[in-house]
């Protein structure tokens, strides 16, 4: 599967299939938040937040790929990611894009 963010891919025709996305909602464990917040004290970057929106950036990302397979598409053109805090200690992220077909 071929994941662009641009709205062509160089040397191919495309058909447009749809809109596919995938989404999760992550959220750390209780111990992991408070120790957290202890590094917001002394600055720094929250690794384990960071850890935590990689896995879920690439859950989405599989998801997405998933549904556009179903389609049968061959790559997906106009790829984005967004995310949004749902609660304290948890954000969703969505993967979304265009599922397309590749005509030579």
């Amino acid at each position: 599967m071929i994941l662009v963010t641009t709205e062509t891919i160089a040397g191919h025709q495309i058909e447009v299939l749809g809109l596919v996305k995938g989404s999760t909602i992550q959220s750390k464990n209780i111990g992991r938040d408070i120790t957290q917040s202890f590094k917001t004290i002394v600055g720094g970057e929250l690794k384990a937040y960071t850890q935590m929106m990689d896995s879920a950036r690439a859950l989405a990302t599989k998801r997405m790929v998933e549904e556009a397979e179903t389609m049968g598409a061959d790559a997906i053109v106009a790829m984005r990611y967004s995310s949004a805090s749902v609660m304290q200690g948890a954000a969703e992220v969505m993967a979304y894009g265009t599922a397309v077909k590749l005509k030579d």
